[in-house]
């Protein structure tokens, strides 16, 4: 155990983009003056560094204690899978209005354009407006050709596959997918630390300086997986119990795991040195207990567990998104299978195992 290390919370980082609103006061932040899209909860990208509210490294930015800290704060497997690199970024998403019509790269594309991880996300519906849809791939395959063409003729809105959304859905969305957020949505979105996004279609919004929003067509058409267009989103997820938690685990992919984990009265817990382990909060409060402290988690707040913390326990009950850099053998399917749901059901119920 490191000695100085323990949960690790942060000041959010707000974003004012056209489409936000007011609504995540209904979480308990404290906004600015201005409308709220997101809110970058666990950050450590160029774009948006979270600074620690808390404890001793607060004032100290995420990509200090990466650096300083290394494998203890991130863990042996995301170092040996993404180096001295804080791999994910955890936000709330406001969707006051509809979001654009996007697709973000892979790895390979947005390095080599963009200097960037590539974006693969997933969202959890936290709120849902009666008949809030999002969009979600396209209604019917089709060639990048034709898909151009379509674009072209001013169209796209014909081919966009228009998916309902209520609360507690799960999107798994990897990157080459078509999709965009609509209106009356408030979401906890786990992502690679990424900010690669290429707009195929804004509504023809504008800018409060009265600017055209930019579009990214061609970067957009490079970047869409046409053999995925019409892959279904949603997924329901597998459950299992361990030291004292519910788990229902949601996305199993190359670059993080996700989980839902209920406490219900009191769970004990381990830091695993093979990651850090990031909570964004879902429902309910509680405290968060560990050798030398503890402090009260409650819906809408996020905190960070670094790999090395040791032995910590949540007292009450909560609901959370668990994040992290995961084996997908040893942290998903074997606890699966031992819990007795087979490996056909495993691969049709999570998001990246498909």
């Amino acid at each position: 155990m490191e000695k100085n290390f323990y949960p690790i919370t942060f000041e959010p980082l707000y974003k004012d983009y056209i489409w936000g609103g007011r609504n995540l006061e209904r979480l308990g932040k404290k906004l600015p003056d201005t409308i709220v899209a997101e809110s970058w909860e666990i950050s450590c990208h160029q774009d948006g560094m979270s600074i620690v509210s808390n404890g001793t490294f607060k004032g100290c930015t995420l990509e200090e204690l990466v650096l300083d800290y290394g494998e203890k704060f991130l863990g042996s497997l995301s170092v040996s899978l993404f180096e001295n690199k804080f791999p994910l970024l955890l936000k709330l998403i406001d969707a006051n209005q509809w979001l654009s019509v996007q697709v973000h790269p892979d790895d390979e594309y947005a390095q080599k354009h963009e200097n960037d991880f590539g974006k693969t996300e997933m969202w959890y519906v936290l709120e849902a407006e009666p008949d809030a849809t999002i969009i979600y791939g396209l209604t019917k395959k089709i060639s990048k050709e034709e898909f151009k063409n379509i674009i072209d003729i001013g169209q796209i809105s014909d081919v966009l596959k228009s998916v309902p959304v209520k609360k507690g859905d799960v999107i798994y969305i990897p990157s080459g997918t078509v999709h965009a957020a609509g209106k009356g949505v408030l979401i906890v979105e786990v992502q690679q630390n990424s900010n690669a996004t290429y707009r195929l279609y804004d509504y023809d919004r504008k800018n409060p300086d009265g600017s055209t929003r930019p579009l990214h067509i061609n970067k957009a058409l490079d970047t869409i997986d046409f053999d995925k267009v019409c892959n279904t989103g949603k997924y329901d997820g597998l459950t299992y119990s361990k030291d004292g938690l519910n788990i229902r685990v949601i996305v199993a992919d190359p670059h993080f795991c996700a989980e839902i984990i209920k406490v219900k009265e009191s769970a004990q817990l381990i830091s695993d040195e093979r990651s850090f382990m990031a909570y964004t909060f879902l429902d309910g409060e509680a405290m968060l207990t560990w050798n030398n402290g503890d402090m009260k988690v409650k819906k809408g707040s996020s905190v960070l567990i670094p790999a090395n913390l040791g032995n910590y326990s949540f007292i009450g009950n909560i609901k959370a998104i668990r994040a992290y850099i995961g084996d997908i053998d040893k942290d998903i399917i074997e606890p699966l299978l031992s819990a007795g749901h087979s490996r056909e059901q495993i691969s049709g119920s999570i998001g990246g195992l498909d």
